[in-house]
């Protein structure tokens, strides 16, 4: 699936002008085989307006309490890709840390998948199906057009079809008490 982003921004005149009109090509990393993220756009606290449409600061993949990110990602079908035997895997993590920063730090080594982030996940399935689960083991089945609003709890998502599933995820950064 192609994204292409178009920004909109206000010149200093007050007029309403397009800032940039651009293809986001995904991310890509042999760790996560068959995985495809597409970071379109996020900032890390509320946008004042007017703006120019620059893009806002949002280095972490993940946002910070009153930051936001907007993102499509695929999940192919789960067995259908292999790492690499041959992957150096100090090399791929750190890979990993620079190209997504704070991804991993979510992630739970001896639950693959499974993950617990500090935001409101406004998740909607695009193409193809998907199986999230809770950590008590309930699972719910979703196809194109299912939303889901994580709020903050310990998940993960599961693709056990044959094709490739595309979801978009507004994250909304929040505050755990």
């Amino acid at each position: 699936m192609n994204v292409r982003r178009v920004v909109t921004g206000q010149a200093r005149d007050g007029k309403s002008v397009f800032q940039s009109d651009q293809e986001v090509e995904p991310v890509r990393l042999p760790l996560m085989a068959g995985l495809e993220f597409r970071r379109v756009w996020g900032g890390d606290e509320t946008t004042k307006l007017p703006t120019d449409g620059a893009e806002p600061s949002a280095p972490a993949f993940f946002p910070p309490a009153g930051g936001y990110r907007f993102t499509f990602v695929t999940l192919p079908p789960e067995g259908s890709t292999t790492i690499p035997a041959d992957l150096d895997l100090e090399q791929a993590v750190a890979e990993v840390n620079e190209t997504l920063p704070g991804m991993m730090d979510h992630m739970e080594p001896d639950n693959p998948g499974m993950h617990t982030t500090d935001t409101v996940d406004l998740d909607l399935i695009i193409t193809g199906e998907l199986d999230l689960e809770l950590d008590d083991g309930a699972e719910v089945h979703l196809r194109p057009g299912d939303c889901v609003v994580q709020n903050g709890t310990r998940h993960a998502w599961h693709n056990r079809t044959s094709e490739p599933c595309t979801m978009l995820s507004i994250l909304v950064g929040a505050r755990r008490a």
